[in-house]
């Protein structure tokens, strides 16, 4: 032991001393104590969120990102970690909306394909039946629009269609559910790649512009056709065939108008009730009949003038007649003689 009034030894270290196992021990449970404080607070938080969740998506205002919600919220309370209960709640969301757009997967009853509606419009500076007529003049669309390759006329009502879709070509047929002249047309069309239910319209807004309505219900099957509605390739492809069909009325039609000829005739629930013959007959028929009305009333018009004029033609042969039953003294006088006794005498001697 060092002697009294003399320092400690030169190199000692005096937190040699110190009680360091205690210090460590007690560090450590209150980390423990910490921790085990946080645990049970974020877990009573998870447990709340979940239930009002659960609450919510009961009552029918759940949707995918509330029902991941639930899920994360169900991983957290099983032990995993925060970032792995994300990242399993993010995958569960993208996997069903992969499901939803592909049409697989889901519930019972939710494996269709999300219908993709597709609304276009445009105005015409052309007459209503003209627009009509050059629409209806379907196999005449391949030379006018981009994609379609051939339209083949089977019948009144069945229309046959062939187009390319990107790097694949595409049939389908197309039978007319309804067709009134001048006013609509209603088609469901079917394919190996989907349907389509479509409904044309004709508003003649002047004598002179048309307004067309194009309304297409766009059911796709395969997996290039139910992938291409996320980037909507479908209406693109509609709104630029749409614009090709206006181009070609505004710079062709319109110069050929007399000479377009379309289908006239009428369908009703897919059944033909009034063929294109029989259209233009009761057209030609109406025609000749408003002009011929026209004609008689033109007619009686001028027989009426002319009884005007007869009315002033009697009037002269009137004085005529007057003039010749009550002549003056002048003219008697004048008259022959000779002329009476010669008619006299032609009559005796007829009567000997």
């Amino acid at each position: 032991m060092p002697e009294a009034g003399k320092s400690p030894t030169k190199g000692a270290n005096p937190l040699q001393d110190l009680p360091w196992g205690r210090l460590t021990d007690a560090g450590q449970d209150l980390l423990s104590a910490a921790a085990e404080r946080a645990a049970g607070a974020l877990g009573d938080q998870a447990k709340g969120l979940i239930g009002r969740l659960t609450r919510y998506a009961a009552d029918g205002g759940g949707d995918s990102g509330l029902m991941a919600a639930v899920t994360g919220g169900k991983k957290l309370t099983e032990g995993a970690g925060p970032v792995k209960a994300m990242l399993s709640a993010g995958k569960d969301v993208a996997k069903k909306k992969v499901g939803e757009v592909l049409g697989v997967g889901g519930s019972a009853g939710s494996g269709s394909a999300k219908v993709v509606n597709i609304v276009e419009q445009c105005d015409v500076g052309l007459p209503l039946r003209v627009v009509y007529d050059q629409w209806t003049c379907f196999e005449d669309y391949p030379s006018f629009t981009r994609k379609v390759e051939s339209v083949e006329q089977e019948s009144d009502e069945k229309i046959n269609w062939r187009a390319q879709i990107f790097l694949s070509h595409r049939s389908w047929e197309s039978t007319i559910q309804e067709q009134v002249p001048d006013t609509r047309i209603v088609w469901h069309s079917t394919g190996s790649k989907g349907s389509v239910d479509g409904t044309v319209t004709f508003h003649e807004i002047t004598p002179t512009m048309t307004r067309i309505l194009l309304v297409l219900e766009y059911h796709p099957q395969g997996f290039f056709e139910k992938t291409a509605n996320l980037w909507r390739a479908q209406g693109r492809r509609v709104r630029s065939d749409f614009k090709h069909i206006k181009r070609h009325m505004m710079t062709r039609t319109i110069l050929e108008q007399d000479e377009v000829e379309g289908w006239r005739g009428e369908i009703r629930d897919r059944e033909v009730v009034r063929t294109h013959e029989d259209a233009v007959e009761q057209e030609q028929a109406d025609r000749e009949a408003e002009d011929g009305g026209a004609e008689e009333d033109g007619y009686d018009d001028r027989y009426a003038e002319d009884d005007g004029y007869d009315d002033e033609d009697d009037g002269y042969d009137d004085e005529d007649e007057s003039a010749a039953d009550g002549p003056s003294d002048e003219s008697a006088a004048r008259r022959p003689e000779p002329a009476r006794r010669s008619r006299r005498d032609s009559r005796e001697q007829r009567g000997r």
